[in-house]
């Protein structure tokens, strides 16, 4: 399973390479903000009990000829819907840090140095 730095997505994005970005937490969080260009599909609650049905109900809703870059709150939850989406031989990857480390790396902030360099070593 890919995982993939912010600041990797970051220079995706702006390299014109077009992932698409899966945001899977609630509606809720994702209108409070979110990755600009991504997409809302809210199966967090779902995928963190367990219950793989409701994203599995909704793939028609991701593209298939695109790389997927799945994004919830921390990174957690969004490893189970990417192994579930290779699974369905889709080419996805999970937002290391989730949206707080994508925060984190928009706003330079000490933490997501630290957990960057920590990432970098693994």
């Amino acid at each position: 399973m890919s995982k993939l730095r912010p600041d990797e997505l970051d220079d995706r994005l702006a390299s014109g390479e077009d992932p698409f970005v899966l945001d899977i937490r609630p509606e809720s969080n994702y209108r409070a903000g979110a990755i600009e260009g991504s997409s809302n599909v809210p199966v967090y609650d779902d995928l963190r009990s367990g219950d793989e049905s409701t994203l599995r109900a909704r793939l028609d809703e991701i593209p298939g000829d695109r790389d997927v870059v799945v994004v919830c709150k921390m990174g957690i939850v969004a490893k189970r819907a990417t192994r579930l989406l290779d699974g369905e031989g889709y080419d996805a990857a999970t937002l290391r840090g989730g949206m707080s480390g994508w925060r984190g790396y928009q706003n330079g902030s000490l933490s997501y140095k630290l957990r960057s360099l920590l990432w970098k070593l693994r």
